[in-house]
């Protein structure tokens, strides 16, 4: 699984969880995951998640952490699990800096109130994630937390970073772990 952050601010807007988005904007192909900040927003038109669009809830994040994965040769089921994995994986590098979140399913809770979005849909050619975190909950549709308004984590970079490198071991491991075992 090949890792980057992008330090340039990038709005997300939904059209870019789409096929081969990585490797077209950044040169990086096959499995890979990149991280970058930057507005989101995400209209009904542009929306992967059929459930937000009957309710009519549309995305938006003044400021926020995204995450896009593209994944290859894996089925949907998988992808839904590698993409719970990377909110486990997100749920611990905030835990190991004291900050105390709930996990539901693909959501990540502080005190009560949203700090994540996450989806996982299927490509003719590859499973694609995307997991956000409010940076800034004000302005949010719902009620909403944010890593610096309201937890008080100032360096994004180093969370994200430390997030793309454990979920990309986690990934390796996995796969590492189904070569040392005999067939029975």
């Amino acid at each position: 699984m090949q890792t980057k952050y992008i330090d340039e601010e990038i709005k997300y807007e939904g059209f870019q969880l789409s096929p081969h988005w990585i490797y077209k904007n950044f040169n990086i192909q096959g499995d890979s995951i990149v991280a970058f900040c930057g507005e989101c927003e995400v209209k009904l038109g542009e929306m992967v998640d059929i459930e937000d669009v009957i309710n009519n809830e549309p995305i938006y994040s003044k400021s926020m952490l995204s995450f896009i994965s593209e994944q290859f040769n894996i089925g949907l089921v998988e992808g839904v699990l590698r993409q719970r994995l990377l909110i486990t994986v997100i749920k611990e590098v905030l835990e190991k800096r004291g900050v105390h979140v709930v996990r539901d399913g693909d959501d990540l809770f502080y005190d009560g109130r949203k700090l994540s979005v996450s989806i996982a849909t299927k490509s003719a050619t590859s499973v694609l994630i995307h997991t956000g975190l409010n940076i800034i909950s004000t302005g949010a549709p719902v009620k909403a937390s944010g890593l610096s308004e309201d937890i008080g984590i100032k360096d994004i970079k180093k969370i994200a970073l430390e997030v793309l490198d454990r979920y990309s071991k986690e990934l390796y491991d996995i796969v590492q772990a189904t070569t040392k075992v005999r067939g029975v």
